[in-house]
């Protein structure tokens, strides 16, 4: 794909603000695939951003292995133990205590998807298969009075 120097097209521009939507995991993964056709200098910051960054492992494992297609000298970072997003327990239960006593877990889930949708969807990034078990465990526990 032939550029103008200083000129990128608009599927490039596309790929960049998606590859920075904090609240889409799954379009951030997808950003990394696709920007793996541009060998630039913004496109190895870019990745090496998401690769160092990410809230979400999975997309910065894919980060790293495209850097390495790349030809970029690069380490995987560890993986990240604890909350991925900080105050993540603080959220849950300002959004636990919003809703009226004896809710449902699934309104819970709901309402953090509309109210929270950067937290919802890192941790159901990151937790993949077990999402629903793990949020649905750590709504039980949360204590709001």
């Amino acid at each position: 794909m032939e550029e103008q120097e200083g000129e990128l097209s608009p599927s490039y521009e596309g790929v960049i603000k998606s590859a920075n939507r904090s609240a889409n995991w799954r379009e951030r993964l997808e950003a990394v695939h696709a920007l793996s056709q541009w060998n630039t200098g913004q496109v190895i910051e870019v990745l090496t951003r998401m690769m160092n960054n990410d809230p979400v492992y999975t997309v910065q494992e894919a980060a790293f292995r495209k850097l390495q297609e790349l030809g970029e000298d690069v380490q995987m970072p560890a993986r990240k133990q604890g909350e991925r997003i900080k105050g993540t327990a603080k959220i849950l239960i300002r959004i636990k205590k919003s809703l009226p006593q004896g809710h449902a877990f699934q309104e819970f889930k709901e309402k953090l998807q509309k109210m929270r949708s950067d937290v919802y969807d890192t941790y159901e990034g990151e937790k993949g298969a077990g999402f629903d078990e793990w949020l649905q465990e750590t709504w039980a526990s949360l204590r709001t009075r």
